[in-house]
């Protein structure tokens, strides 16, 4: 079964138990606004002007708990409470995202706090913060005490990493000093340890146990650091009306990505531009730069590095034929998003 046809089978699913954990969201007293649940559910692609699979992502992590739960051997529909939590608290983070980024525009359409301000953006944050954890209690039902013990142990810890790459993230953009030794953890809080999370929770689902556990486990993390470096190249590179906001727009904010910081190492042109300061009249300049000192090439050797060691533990893990190989599948596409 290729990755497509299980994602005909997956999609809906998801987006049913994604709906089904954002409704405790509503107010209970008749005479309050639904206001803040209109927020979610805008946010998460569902309402409004655009609203549609391209305003609600693509849905990359859930996707990987379910196939992770059935590559490890299980029915994927027993994963179905934890692929909406992660799916939920990664888009806690995106509202937040977005405030701290000053982002206006995210999949082609105004953020939440762009229409509703940034108070409200934030605790729409925080609501989505909270159902994530609510989400993840009905793995009590669908799984073994034991998987959902440990998932509930792994949710809140890769909450707090998420939170501390972000801080890295942020504090870099004004760090003067930073190489590509200390990218490393960064992205690994920023978005491997999520990426990493979904593939765990889901081979627990599955039943996986010693070294095939570990095997998913360095599935998940290679993959989740892959993930981020190709984001990078997007960041630079990427097609405008794909990403759904302006090209070039890490360099304009600072972003100390890889490509980056493979060329300030450089210590070429383009470093030097880049302490001169950034503007919307040197950006393509800049962008153009730092691909001729060959950043571009290198950062995308590094995903395909990535992705490569990603699939390897993949089949050490000896999965289930048909979701192992969707996984894979899924793997490589992600590598291949549009630059």
């Amino acid at each position: 079964m290729s990755l497509a046809t299980y994602q005909d089978e997956l999609l809906p699913a998801i987006e049913a138990a994604l709906q089904a954990a954002v409704q405790p969201a509503q107010l209970t007293n008749a005479q309050s606004p639904q206001e803040l649940l209109n927020m979610l559910r805008y946010h998460m692609g569902w309402e409004g002007e655009g609203a549609g699979p391209k305003a609600s992502g693509k849905r990359v992590r859930p996707t990987l708990v379910l196939l992770s739960a059935a590559a490890a051997g299980a029915d994927w529909r027993r994963a179905l409470p934890a692929a909406a939590a992660v799916e939920i608290l990664h888009n806690f983070s995106l509202i937040h995202d977005d405030i701290q980024d000053n982002s206006e525009q995210r999949r082609g359409r105004p953020t939440v706090w762009a229409k509703w301000g940034m108070p409200q953006a934030i605790n729409a944050g925080d609501t989505l913060f909270a159902l994530a954890h609510m989400a993840l209690e009905g793995l009590s039902e669908t799984t073994s005490d034991a998987a959902y013990i440990q998932a509930a142990r792994l949710l809140p810890r890769t909450s707090l990493q998420l939170t501390q790459g972000q801080y890295l993230d942020l504090a870099y953009e004004t760090m003067p000093h930073i190489t590509a030794d200390d990218y490393w953890p960064m992205i690994w809080g920023k978005t491997g340890a999520l990426i990493a999370a979904c593939v765990r929770i889901g081979a627990l689902v599955g039943g996986a146990l010693g070294a095939a556990l570990k095997a998913y486990m360095v599935f998940g993390e290679k993959l989740g650091l892959a993930f981020q470096v190709h984001d990078d190249l997007l960041g630079i590179w990427g097609n405008p009306d794909a990403m759904g906001k302006s090209a070039h727009t890490d360099l304009l904010s600072g972003k100390k990505s890889l490509p980056v910081l493979y060329a300030l190492q450089q210590e070429g042109e383009f470093a030097r531009g880049w302490r001169a300061g950034v503007t919307a009249e040197n950006v393509d300049a800049l962008a153009e730069q730092l691909e001729a000192e060959g950043a571009r090439e290198y950062t995308q050797q590094q995903a395909e590095k990535l992705t490569q060691e990603a699939i390897d533990a993949l089949h050490a893990a000896n999965p289930q034929p048909e979701p192992g190989a969707a996984l894979a599948e899924l793997a490589e596409e992600l590598g291949r998003r549009e630059v």
